[in-house]
């Protein structure tokens, strides 16, 4: 099969860019943990972990491209020690497998959350592609064990001269997220009124398509030695709920929690959930140290570089509303919010 492997292909960013591919007429096959109720047309299923190594040599067989997805990304999970096994050592397997078997390129997919020093206060931090993650600042756990995983990545380039390029999606947004990730779980949370109080932050939102995109760009255009970034708008918390208002009618709660009485509320509840629950806290002291600290992220060089320019973000809400209204995840009274374009 002279095609490509994305592993974890029936994930939010990975669905968008196996349609993508099929879209232009390339060969796909998915390593996942699981079969999407609606395949896409034309694409070969194969359920399996990336910590199975014979999974992945099986899935790799035949590929000149491997679009590397697959990860564990909850902020919050009972046993630690599954983020490294899956995106550490599963990264590995990848990287090992797509090499015995001389793949052209392996685009290996990383998190803006590295790049954002947790442990140095709360003054305005810029990143850009040539930010240098630092262990010491990690988020949490997550962050880690992706910020291991990118060592797996610059290993190989460095031992083998494997030709492995990074993409750096910050936070995506859009329609089609099958798995309610934490982002979409938040614009739900909003629109739902399940959050009776907000946070003052700054997230970086990029349609979750144009992501989708980058990633084949980087592929075809991407250098080994080059972090892309891709990331889309610099956006308030204050200015999204106001955007989310505007497009449904949603009345958002006023409510702002200060960082450290939030911050204290999440240790407070992850604590209890390690302990005793075992179920998700109502938020993640990863997410809120993410979060509380003001973020400018600069990704003009990886615009150039690809000639990728990311959508105005409201087609994206409009988009992700759209999809959550058809799916019966949301049902405003008075909706107001479009189709995407």
């Amino acid at each position: 099969m002279d095609g490509n492997l994305v592993t974890g292909g029936t994930g939010y960013i990975g669905t968008h860019l196996v349609r993508l591919l099929r879209e232009r007429g390339e060969r796909v096959r998915v390593l996942d943990l699981q079969v999407p109720d609606q395949p896409v047309d034309g694409v070969e299923y194969r359920q399996g972990s990336i910590v199975d190594r014979d999974e992945v040599v099986a899935a790799v067989h035949g590929c000149r491209r491997v679009f590397h997805l697959a990860a564990l990304s909850a902020l919050w999970i009972p046993d630690k020690r599954a983020f490294e096994d899956v995106n550490v050592r599963g990264t590995g397997n990848v990287l090992e497998a797509a090499r015995e078997q001389a793949v052209e390129t392996v685009v290996h997919t990383s998190t803006e959350s590295i790049l954002i020093a947790a442990n140095r206060g709360r003054s305005e931090q810029w990143v850009n592609e040539f930010t240098a993650p630092d262990p010491a600042q990690m988020a949490g756990p997550y962050c880690a064990s992706k910020l291991r995983a990118e060592a797996e990545v610059q290993a190989a380039r460095r031992r083998f001269g494997q030709r492995v390029v990074v993409c750096t999606p910050t936070v995506p947004v859009g329609p089609g997220d099958p798995w309610l990730t934490p982002p979409t779980q938040m614009l739900l949370g909003f629109l739902n009124r399940r959050y009776p109080a907000w946070m003052p932050s700054t997230l970086n939102l990029v349609d979750v398509r144009d992501v989708a995109l980058g990633h084949l760009q980087a592929a075809e255009q991407g250098e080994p030695d080059q972090r892309y970034l891709l990331g889309g708008h610099d956006v308030q918390m204050a200015d999204l709920l106001n955007a989310l208002h505007a497009l449904t009618g949603v009345a958002m709660p006023r409510l702002k929690v200060p960082y450290p009485v939030a911050l204290v509320s999440a240790q407070v509840s992850e604590w209890l959930a390690d302990r005793f629950t075992g179920k998700p806290p109502a938020a993640s002291v990863t997410g809120v140290r993410l979060n509380g600290v003001p973020v400018r992220f600069d990704n003009r060089r990886t615009c150039a570089a690809l000639d990728w320019k990311p959508r105005p973000l409201e087609p994206s809400l409009q988009g992700a509303i759209a999809d959550f209204v058809g799916r019966g995840l949301f049902a405003p009274a008075n909706s107001r919010s479009g189709e995407s374009r």
